[in-house]
C-alpha cells in the first residue's frame, strides 16, 4: 500500500512515545505490590537443569541466559590481559556432549515461559548451531538474531578479530508476547562497550549491564519475574533490582555467592529507573539532525529562527 505522505526522515519521531511507560513512584508502587507464583529475587546455588524441572509452569515473563559456550576456557587465561587471582574458582566449562547439553536447558523453557514471555540467549559462533537447533527443537520462536557488538577481541593472525556475541531473541507464542518499543528505530545491532573491571572479583566472564538492561526495558514490564538459569556474577538479578523487576535463578558455582551478594548489596532498589520517554530525544535534538524537523519547527514557529 502506498504512503500517503511522502516520507520525511526524524518525522515520525516527533511524536513516537512507548505504549508502556512508568514514573518513578508508579513503577515503585506497581513493583512492590507485584506478587509471583514462585519466591522471588531469589537465586539457587545448583545445577539449572534439574533445578528448572522442579518448578512450576509458565512462572515467568523474561528468560535471560548467557550460558557457557562450550569452549576449552576458564577466564584465568593470560592472552585474556587479566589478573587470575580476580577470577573466582569453580567455574566449569561443558565437558559433555554441547548440543545434548544445550538441548537439555532450552527444551525446559517453554514450559516456564507464560505465553507472553521471551527469551534472550547470549551465544558465541563456536556452538550457535547447536543453540539454534535447539531452539527449533523446541518449538520457541527466533524473532531477531541480534548481534552484539563490543569494542574489543582477542588478538588474531590469521583470522578476523572476533568483537561480537550473538542473542538469540525467542518466544513462546509469536502472537502474544510482550515487546514494548521504546525507542521508534531500535536496530538488532546493538553497538554497546564492555566496561573493564579491574581489580573486581568475577566470574569468568561478565555481561555489562546496559545489555542485560535493554533486553529487560523492551520485553518485560514493571514488576514482572526475570528468570537466569546461569546467574554468573548476578548482573541479571542486579538489573532487575535497579529497574524494578523481581528476579529468580540459578548459578552452579556456589562460589559466587559472596560476589553476586556484594553486587546485590552495592545498588539500591530502583536507582537506574526513568521513564522511558526522558531517554527519547528533543524535538530540538531531532531538528538538529533532520532538516525536515527544523522546517517542522519554522513553520510551527511562524518563520522564527530559533535553530539556524
Amino acid at each position: 500500500m502506498p504512503r500517503k505522505k511522502p516520507y520525511e526522515a526524524g518525522m515520525a519521531q516527533i511524536n513516537f512515545k512507548p505504549k508502556f511507560d512508568w514514573e518513578i513512584a508508579e513503577a515503585k508502587q506497581i513493583y512492590e505490590k507485584s506478587k509471583h507464583f514462585i519466591v522471588s529475587d531469589l537465586i539457587l546455588y545448583k545445577d539449572c537443569i534439574n533445578g528448572m524441572k522442579t518448578l512450576s509452569k509458565e512462572c515467568f515473563d523474561l528468560i535471560i541466559a548467557d550460558p557457557p559456550f562450550g569452549i576449552d576456557f576458564s577466564g584465568k587465561e593470560s592472552l585474556y590481559n587479566r589478573k587470575s587471582d580476580f577470577v573466582v574458582d569453580g567455574y566449569s566449562e561443558i565437558k559433555q556432549d554441547y548440543s545434548k547439553f544445550t538441548e537439555d536447558w532450552i527444551s525446559e523453557l517453554p514450559r516456564l515461559m507464560k505465553p507472553t514471555a521471551s527469551a534472550y540467549i547470549f551465544s558465541g559462533f563456536n556452538n550457535l548451531i547447536d543453540v539454534l537447533q535447539a531452539i527449533k527443537n523446541s518449538k520457541l520462536t527466533l524473532i531477531n538474531h541480534i548481534i552484539w557488538k563490543y569494542q574489543f577481541g582477542v588478538f588474531t593472525r590469521r583470522k578476523f578479530v572476533i568483537s561480537h556475541y550473538h542473542v538469540l531473541f525467542v518466544v513462546k507464542n509469536p502472537k502474544k508476547y510482550f515487546f514494548n518499543k521504546i525507542e521508534h528505530y531500535p536496530l538488532d545491532v546493538w553497538n554497546l562497550p564492555k566496561k573493564y573491571l579491574p581489580n573486581q572479583k568475577k566470574n569468568s566472564t561478565k555481561l555489562p549491564e546496559t545489555v542485560v538492561t535493554r533486553a529487560i526495558d523492551f520485553s518485560s514490564k514493571v514488576g514482572d519475574l526475570v528468570f537466569d538459569p546461569f546467574m554468573g556474577n548476578g548482573t541479571t538479578a542486579v538489573c532487575c533490582k535497579m529497574n524494578y523487576r523481581k528476579f529468580f535463578g540459578f548459578e552452579i558455582n556456589p562460589n559466587m555467592k559472596e560476589i553476586i551478594d556484594f553486587n546485590l548489596n552495592t545498588v539500591k532498589l530502583g536507582s537506574n529507573y526513568q521513564p522511558y520517554y526522558t531517554y527519547l530525544p528533543t524535538i530540538e535534538e531531532l531538528a538538529e539532525k533532520y532538516s525536515a524537523v527544523r522546517k517542522y519547527l519554522r513553520e510551527k514557529n511562524k518563520g522564527g529562527d530559533i535553530l539556524e
